[in-house]
């Protein structure tokens, strides 16, 4: 099926009342700004319009079902997490309401908003410069997400950013923006642009496209180099190659959704990148021949500690880049 044949809506759902949230978060901060919304493939405010795209598949039950059949998390299917993403959304739409990317302070602070926007980037985890928001230092990827993450977390009610963010160097951008913010209460924004690009009718794409294209952007880069860290875990003595012992690959298919979730909420690593690297992990065990042994619990809680172990060391040093 086209997703243009979808026939889903934003009206009549529960995300009416996420974006009423929303305009009453922006209503008490005196920003008179109402974005406008539409369906299309992903979240994105496109540039120079004061609108967000939301993805097609929040708009429905089943197609919310669908994405997480094929990606194993559906990015803003709960309340919280939806607002989370809308705040972010809302920073972009305000930059490009009131032109923000062209205030020379704007640009001393977080950049040229005119910069070459990368396909991927490569973090600091360390780095205090940037507020944390979404997932992945997203705050990092290009100085309109620096600037629509350091919005994001001044606008969340009581998110207390001044003692949060005491002594870092990323409260000089929340100071800069609750200032500009304070300049721009009650000011009518000068562009007001209705536009929906890329909206869901104009969608020729199949849901197999779609999901195919999906995929291959956030496939895992991980490195395929594990058997020592498997040996440690599991074990490959010929005299534990018996029933009683259960194979290292089972061991770990059963256990791959509660491990993955864990470690994807520890690291805010995509779930889907995660089982890449449980597929790999699994296929090398079974390789190996590794049997389970000892504790179960034990041994749940030790892998999960290797993949979240794993995962880090990659941002940190293995990992060039990661796609946005």
């Amino acid at each position: 099926m086209r997703l243009s044949d979808l026939g889903v809506t934003i009206e009549g759902t529960w995300l009416e009342d996420a974006i009423g949230t929303l305009y009453e978060e922006l209503d008490r901060r005196r920003i008179r700004l109402r974005p406008h919304f539409w369906l299309s493939e992903e979240w994105f405010s496109p540039f120079g319009v004061p609108g967000i795209a939301i993805p097609f598949y929040l708009a429905h039950p089943r197609l919310v079902k669908l994405e997480r059949s094929q990606m194993l998390e559906a990015e803003g299917s709960d309340f919280k997490r939806c607002m989370r993403i809308l705040r972010h959304e809302a920073g972009h739409a305000v930059q490009h309401a009131f032109r923000l990317g062209l205030r020379k302070r704007w640009q001393a602070l977080f950049g040229r908003s005119s910069e070459r926007y990368p396909d991927y980037y490569r973090p600091r985890p360390a780095s205090k410069r940037y507020v944390l928001h979404l997932h992945l230092w997203y705050a990092q990827s290009h100085p309109v997400e620096d600037f629509a993450e350091t919005f994001a977390v001044w606008l969340q009610p009581r998110s207390q950013w001044r003692v949060r963010y005491a002594g870092w160097p990323a409260l000089k951008k929340l100071d800069y923006v609750d200032e500009l913010m304070s300049e721009l209460a009650d000011a009518t924004p000068p562009v007001r642009t209705r536009k929906r690009i890329d909206s869901l009718p104009t969608l020729r794409k199949t849901l197999r496209d779609y999901y195919g294209q999906k995929k291959s952007r956030y496939g895992a880069r991980h490195p395929d180099v594990y058997d020592r860290d498997l040996r440690r875990l599991f074990s490959d003595r010929p005299e534990h190659r018996t029933r009683r012992h259960e194979s290292a690959s089972a061991f770990l298919r059963r256990n791959r959704s509660d491990v993955r979730r864990m470690v994807s909420k520890w690291t805010g690593e995509y779930q889907f990148t995660l089982d890449q690297v449980l597929n790999d992990m699994i296929g090398r065990s079974r390789e190996l021949r590794l049997r389970a042994v000892g504790s179960e619990r034990q041994l749940r809680l030790d892998f999960a500690i290797l993949l979240t172990m794993r995962t880090m060391q990659y941002l940190y040093t293995t990992r060039d880049f990661i796609p946005l």
